[in-house]
Protein backbone atom coordinates (compact mmCIF):
# COMPACT_ATOMS: atom_id res chain seq x y z
CA UNK A 1 0.00 0.00 0.00
CA UNK A 2 1.33 3.40 -1.12
CA UNK A 3 0.91 5.95 1.48
CA UNK A 4 0.24 9.12 -0.37
CA UNK A 5 0.28 12.36 2.23
CA UNK A 6 0.71 13.20 5.42
CA UNK A 7 -1.13 16.13 6.67
CA UNK A 8 -0.79 16.74 10.43
CA UNK A 9 -3.41 19.04 11.77
CA UNK A 10 -1.75 21.97 13.33
CA UNK A 11 -3.50 23.56 16.51
CA UNK A 12 -3.94 27.84 15.87
CA UNK A 13 -3.70 28.98 19.96
CA UNK A 14 -6.42 31.55 20.58
CA UNK A 15 -6.45 33.53 17.66
CA UNK A 16 -7.08 31.36 14.55
CA UNK A 17 -6.89 34.20 11.70
CA UNK A 18 -3.24 35.60 12.48
CA UNK A 19 -1.78 31.96 13.04
CA UNK A 20 -3.89 31.55 9.59
CA UNK A 21 -2.51 35.27 8.37
CA UNK A 22 0.98 33.98 9.26
CA UNK A 23 1.39 30.81 7.52
CA UNK A 24 0.21 32.41 4.33
CA UNK A 25 3.52 35.29 4.93
CA UNK A 26 5.58 32.19 5.34
CA UNK A 27 4.79 31.16 2.34
CA UNK A 28 1.64 28.71 2.46
CA UNK A 29 -1.71 28.60 0.22
CA UNK A 30 -4.79 27.97 1.98
CA UNK A 31 -6.46 24.84 -0.14
CA UNK A 32 -9.86 24.87 1.83
CA UNK A 33 -11.74 26.80 4.39
CA UNK A 34 -14.21 25.00 6.22
CA UNK A 35 -15.54 26.33 9.97
CA UNK A 36 -12.45 25.98 12.57
CA UNK A 37 -10.40 24.92 9.84
CA UNK A 38 -8.09 25.58 7.11
CA UNK A 39 -6.06 23.35 4.71
CA UNK A 40 -2.57 24.34 3.49
CA UNK A 41 -0.15 23.88 1.20
CA UNK A 42 3.52 24.78 -0.82
CA UNK A 43 5.40 22.51 -2.63
CA UNK A 44 3.41 19.52 -1.85
CA UNK A 45 3.50 20.18 1.87
CA UNK A 46 0.58 20.50 3.88
CA UNK A 47 -0.83 19.88 7.06
CA UNK A 48 -4.53 21.31 8.19
CA UNK A 49 -4.76 24.46 10.98
CA UNK A 50 -7.17 23.51 13.24
CA UNK A 51 -9.15 26.52 15.71
CA UNK A 52 -7.65 24.76 18.80
CA UNK A 53 -6.23 26.52 21.84
CA UNK A 54 -4.27 24.04 24.61
CA UNK A 55 -1.13 25.06 24.96
CA UNK A 56 0.52 22.36 26.84
CA UNK A 57 -0.87 20.27 23.71
CA UNK A 58 0.81 22.98 20.84
CA UNK A 59 4.28 23.55 23.30
CA UNK A 60 5.14 19.76 22.78
CA UNK A 61 4.34 19.47 19.41
CA UNK A 62 6.84 19.33 16.30
CA UNK A 63 6.78 19.47 12.63
CA UNK A 64 9.67 19.34 9.93
CA UNK A 65 9.82 21.06 7.16
CA UNK A 66 12.68 20.28 4.65
CA UNK A 67 13.75 23.00 2.76
CA UNK A 68 16.42 23.93 0.06
CA UNK A 69 18.14 26.64 1.78
CA UNK A 70 17.46 27.51 5.78
CA UNK A 71 19.66 30.74 5.67
CA UNK A 72 17.63 32.29 3.21
CA UNK A 73 14.50 30.98 4.84
CA UNK A 74 15.38 32.68 8.15
CA UNK A 75 16.41 35.64 6.08
CA UNK A 76 12.62 35.50 4.72
CA UNK A 77 11.24 35.47 7.98
CA UNK A 78 13.25 38.06 9.50
CA UNK A 79 13.36 40.49 6.54
CA UNK A 80 9.16 40.12 7.31
CA UNK A 81 9.81 41.32 10.20
CA UNK A 82 7.43 38.08 11.34
CA UNK A 83 8.99 38.11 14.94
CA UNK A 84 7.62 42.12 15.36
CA UNK A 85 3.85 41.54 13.54
CA UNK A 86 2.78 37.81 14.82
CA UNK A 87 4.97 37.10 18.06
CA UNK A 88 7.11 34.25 17.17
CA UNK A 89 10.11 32.92 17.86
CA UNK A 90 12.78 32.53 15.28
CA UNK A 91 16.00 30.35 16.07
CA UNK A 92 19.79 31.16 15.05
CA UNK A 93 20.80 28.35 12.01
CA UNK A 94 22.17 24.95 13.60
CA UNK A 95 23.84 22.32 12.80
CA UNK A 96 22.02 19.09 13.61
CA UNK A 97 22.70 15.34 12.80
CA UNK A 98 19.94 15.91 10.20
CA UNK A 99 21.47 18.64 8.84
CA UNK A 100 20.92 22.63 9.36
CA UNK A 101 17.95 24.12 10.77
CA UNK A 102 16.50 27.34 12.42
CA UNK A 103 13.32 26.74 14.85
CA UNK A 104 10.07 28.65 14.61
CA UNK A 105 7.69 29.14 17.45
CA UNK A 106 4.11 29.61 15.86
CA UNK A 107 1.64 31.53 17.53
CA UNK A 108 0.37 28.91 19.29
CA UNK A 109 3.78 27.74 20.38
CA UNK A 110 3.98 24.48 18.07
CA UNK A 111 7.68 24.26 17.00
CA UNK A 112 8.60 23.89 13.66
CA UNK A 113 11.78 22.93 12.77
CA UNK A 114 12.92 23.96 9.30
CA UNK A 115 15.49 21.97 7.57
CA UNK A 116 18.37 21.94 5.08
CA UNK A 117 19.71 18.35 4.18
Amino acid sequence: MKFLSLQPFVPSGSDFTRSSELFQELGFSISFEAPGYAGFEKDGCGFILQEYDMPAFAENFMLTVTVEDVQAFREMVISKELQERFGIKVGAVTNQPYGKEVNVIDIAGVCWHFVED
